[in-house]
């Protein structure tokens, strides 16, 4: 699907204590290949603010007093998600963050890398998943829930709010986004 000269789409996948990065904690990233979704990255984060939503820890699961144990710190698991994205990931080649309605993921990854890297190796190349979706098929903002999505491209997808595994479901509907847009481009002849 991808060669060495494209760019790397890596689908990202995020949970959180809340709606926003300024007032809430990032708690866990799950990011894999989309070419590859079993080649994947997962870490829990220790939240920087015990600030949650019950609506957002009844989703992720998470106990806000477990992951202040257990938790890497989020320096560190920002600096292991830098690294296996240069190293494991896509040696040599962009990042480009995916995710379905990347706008929420987006802004806490993106809050996370410029907080504790002062950089963020996606740069500013960062694809929406859901927008990607309107554009392939001119359905409206309405009929883009993952659900009505997913059964458009024969996915079977169950979000299950594991970052890593909702990451890997999001990554095989993208591929078969790409094989309908590469259908799409393909010259017609006749």
């Amino acid at each position: 699907m991808q060669n060495e000269h494209e760019e790397c789409y890596i689908s990202v996948d995020v949970e959180t204590a809340g709606p926003d990065p300024h007032n809430y904690a990032l708690l866990s990233i799950g990011a894999c290949l989309v070419a590859d979704p079993e080649k994947g990255f997962y870490v829990e984060l220790r939240p920087t603010t015990m600030n949650a939503t019950q609506e957002a820890l009844a989703i992720s699961g998470f106990s806000l007093e477990t992951l202040a144990e257990t938790g890497l710190s989020p320096n560190e698991a920002m600096r292991r998600f830098e690294n296996w994205l240069q190293e494991t990931a896509c040696p040599g080649r962009q990042p480009v963050f995916v995710a379905f309605n990347a706008v929420f993921d987006w802004m806490f990854v993106n809050t996370y890398f410029h907080r504790y890297l002062s950089r963020n190796p996606f740069g500013h190349a960062g694809l929406d998943m859901k927008a990607f979706f309107m554009g392939l098929t001119g359905d409206h903002w309405s009929e883009t829930a993952m659900h009505l999505v997913a059964d458009r491209f024969g996915c079977e997808i169950e979000l299950v709010h594991n970052a890593l595994r909702d990451a890997q479901d999001q990554a095989r509907l993208f591929q078969a986004m790409l094989r309908s847009a590469a259908a799409f481009r393909a010259p017609q002849t006749g």
